[in-house]
């Protein structure tokens, strides 16, 4: 097994081939000192005490998770007795929330961030609106569950970028909230203490960003927004928009707009936010959105999931938009199969091949990797790829697996996200730190034993 060090300390990693900013790199050499890259040589050979790999791409950002919906996997796909859509899951989601301990949060999250480094993760964007007790009273530390989520980032290692997600209203024009919503539930002033709250909860962490994240058009009022733009100064925003016809149409009924129309005519949007799934939109709202630097936080393996529909994908990055990938749900993990189903539906819905790929003889895979990473690290407040000054979060690829054994540099990112997968991922550091080694977190045992306890509790 490769030797672990010190991320405060000084050490380096050799890579017979390397994916850094400007292409693939043979015979590199990464220094790293404080958990950064502080010195990146090519053509070069090995020195004493330097961990040898074969190849090392840089790790992705997975820009949208709700960690502690990991545990309903596999709980919602059953059919009830009418039409089911997101709107009866979320339904199945209220009850299953209900339940859950600061405690139960962290045992979770532990586990979905093994998951996701595993995969290729190494930074999650935690969109985080579990926020009080279960008869809806904050917490005497109104961050405990922001705390969880930090606590579990620690644990793990991974990256966070903590989201912690402003609810008010049940729908458009200011609804009052359903009882199932209890939880979630801030007026401004109680969410500028939760935001304090999460500051404090991730001082500790070494690279830690806090944005915040207004739910959503329908749980948010536009005095509210334009407040919480200002209480987020220059962090990242998000937001869920347009995810289903259903709230196109109710945002249309309420403003005579559709929501990300309404979005763009009323907001500062710009590099800063990420407007998750922002799935049903007109040729003028794609392109509009994509002049703004905005983010579109794509998460195709929960979409699919919950049969939300498509992005415009094709048209949006013809026009220069911006994309990253997320997790959501987490009904499952997977870094790769992300990107390929993003592709793949695309491929459905136009019935061709090769549509995200940036032009003619371009690998399809590679110009996924480098727009997701790109647009997930700019929607996570942080720099993106191998560079020096750049966290040292790298991803070490197993070249022996059957899906790249002789691959070339051009087409080794197309064996990986369409037919390798995280099977291909042998080891993962983060903050030059080795926390995955032959496809196993170090701690992966004992989190797993923690979350099966969980969750035998939940459901006794």
């Amino acid at each position: 097994m490769p030797q672990q060090h010190d991320p405060r300390s000084g050490h380096a990693l050799f890579f017979d081939l390397a994916l850094l900013p400007d292409g693939w790199a043979r015979d590199v050499r990464l220094s790293m000192a404080g958990g950064r890259i502080a010195a990146i040589e090519t053509g070069t050979r090995p020195q004493p005490g330097d961990a040898c790999h074969r190849c090392a791409i840089p790790g992705m950002p997975n820009l949208h998770s709700h960690a502690f919906q990991r545990a309903m996997a596999g709980l919602t796909e059953r059919r009830g007795p009418g039409d089911d859509s997101f709107w009866t899951w979320r339904e199945v989601m209220y009850r299953f929330v209900d339940a859950l301990t600061p405690d139960d949060v962290q045992a979770i999250a532990a586990l979905a961030y093994t998951e996701m480094l595993e995969s290729g993760f190494t930074r999650v964007g935690e969109f985080h609106y579990l926020h009080h007790h279960r008869d809806g009273r904050p917490y005497a530390e109104r961050a405990a569950t922001s705390a969880a989520i930090a606590a579990a980032a620690a644990q793990t290692g991974i990256g966070l970028t903590l989201l912690p997600v402003f609810y008010a209203h049940a729908d458009f024009g200011g609804a009052p909230p359903q009882p199932g919503q209890r939880r979630f539930i801030n007026d401004l002033d109680g969410f500028a203490l939760l935001l304090d709250g999460a500051g404090r909860a991730t001082a500790d962490l070494p690279d830690a960003v806090v944005g915040i994240a207004p739910h959503s058009l329908r749980a948010v009022t536009p005095d509210e927004l334009a407040a919480l733009e200002r209480l987020g100064h220059a962090g990242p925003i998000h937001i869920h928009i347009a995810e289903q016809m259903h709230e196109v149409e109710a945002c249309l009924a309420w403003s005579g707009q559709r929501p990300v129309e309404w979005l763009l005519d009323h907001a500062d949007v710009d590099a800063r936010w990420c407007l998750v799934h922002a799935t049903h939109m007109t040729d003028t709202e794609t392109h509009a959105l994509a002049a703004t630097g905005a983010v579109a936080g794509l998460c195709p393996i929960t979409e699919a999931n919950l049969g939300d529909g498509l992005f415009p994908a094709a048209p949006f990055l013809m026009a220069g938009g911006a994309i990253g990938v997320g997790s959501d749900s987490n009904v499952r993990i997977d870094m790769s199969e992300e990107l390929r189903l993003l592709e793949y539906g695309q491929r459905l819905a136009a019935r061709g091949r090769n549509l995200l790929a940036a032009g003619p003889d371009r690998s399809t895979g590679a110009d996924l990797h480098a727009a997701a990473l790109t647009g997930g690290a700019r929607a996570l407040g942080v720099a993106a790829g191998l560079a020096v000054g750049n966290s040292a979060d790298l991803i070490g690829l197993d070249l022996d697996h059957p899906s790249l054994v002789d691959a070339q540099p051009t087409t080794l990112l197309d064996g990986l996200v369409f037919s390798a997968g995280s099977a291909a991922i042998d080891s993962v550091w983060r903050r030059g730190e080795l926390v995955v080694s032959g496809g196993r977190h170090r701690d992966r045992d004992a989190i797993a034993a923690r979350y099966r306890a969980t969750l035998a509790r939940l459901s006794a």
